[in-house]
């Protein structure tokens, strides 16, 4: 299957012509969620997960069986400016830690069922310092979001979106304050450990790419071709690939939620079928799901990203999905109602 969009404006439409959930389907689930052999509203949060998963999915009872987990591998031009912790080597050595199943992740998606895929993209070839030039052109950004397009199952019933790519906090941090304003100091963190002087050069970063890229900082994806890397356009892509099968997607850490913000910006209500898996400790990750409006379902301290906090959540909604489409009614029970 190619993709549809051989231009970033032929993507903008893509964004734009997105189906939407399933009303009736949303409908039938809420009918039946009253009618379950529980107090009304005694499963908070689970209950309005198994209902908008059901608008997605396009049936009454939920499924989570068949989640998949898709990381993308990028490398930066940005991390020449010692904005990380860890070399630029260190991407391709985690590609091989996932692939050979050693990783925090993998044992994640064994919990939980998820398939897992691995993405490398052009890690021989990193990107442009996006200090003195846009990081990528149109041509290997569509490519990137191409990948992640076709990197997407559609038989699968979730979907997370995970990455590794040295000085991708960076690249995240630029792509925030682009789109969301604030200084950058507001959006930096110290990602994979940096001390002061580390957290100081991604604020200079930051600051000297919104500065080079200035023309072209109110259109989303063009913030995305100038400030962003591979994967995280390859997880933009996925993002919006899942919502064209209508794939719920559960979001992960900072760097997943700044490609999913240029899908939001780049057209408004392009999250609707994403929930936020959890809000890590990276500095500006709160900031950015408050922009998004979405409430992480957990808050456990994490930052290791790899889609490892959403692949945690996985487990969230495989209750909520167990609990709407496992119960019986208070009928089909026998069981006097309140």
């Amino acid at each position: 299957m190619t993709a549809p969009f051989p231009t970033l404006d032929s993507f903008r439409a893509v964004l734009a012509a997105q189906p939407g959930p399933d009303a009736t389907a949303g409908a039938a689930a809420a009918a039946r969620n009253g009618q379950l052999t529980k107090p009304p509203g005694s499963l908070g949060r689970l209950e309005e997960l198994a209902i908008w998963l059901a608008g997605w999915q396009g049936r009454e009872k939920p499924q989570a069986s068949a989640p998949q987990v898709v990381i993308f591998a990028g490398n930066h031009g940005i991390a020449a400016r010692g904005v990380s912790a860890f070399p630029p080597e260190v991407t391709v050595q985690m590609v091989a830690n996932f692939r050979h199943g050693g990783a925090a992740i993998n044992q994640l998606c064994r919990a939980y069922g998820a398939s897992m895929t691995v993405h490398a993209l052009d890690l021989d070839r990193p990107t442009a310092d996006f200090t003195e030039s846009p990081a990528m052109t149109e041509a290997e950004v569509v490519a990137a979001l191409t990948t992640g397009w076709h990197a997407v199952d559609p038989k699968a019933d979730l979907l997370v979106t995970g990455e590794m790519g040295i000085g991708n906090t960076t690249s995240a941090a630029a792509i925030a304050a682009a789109l969301l304003g604030g200084a950058p100091e507001d959006w930096v963190g110290r990602g994979t450990g940096v001390d002061d002087h580390g957290l100081a050069r991604k604020a200079d970063a930051v600051r000297a790419g919104l500065a080079t890229h200035a023309a072209v900082l109110s259109d989303p994806l063009q913030v995305l071709r100038c400030l962003g890397g591979r994967e995280i356009a390859a997880m933009a892509g996925a993002i919006a690939r899942a919502r064209a099968e209508r794939i719920a997607v559960v979001l992960d850490g900072f760097i997943c939620c700044a490609a999913a913000l240029v899908l939001d910006r780049a057209q408004p209500g392009a999250l609707d079928h994403c929930i936020a898996g959890h809000v890590s400790a990276e500095a500006g990750h709160g900031r950015l799901l408050s922009a998004l409006g979405k409430e992480p379902l957990l808050n456990l301290g994490l930052r290791l990203g790899e889609g490892s906090g959403a692949a945690l959540a996985l487990g969230v909604v495989q209750g909520a999905v167990a609990c709407h489409s496992g119960m019986v009614t208070f009928a089909e029970a026998g069981v006097s109602g309140g």
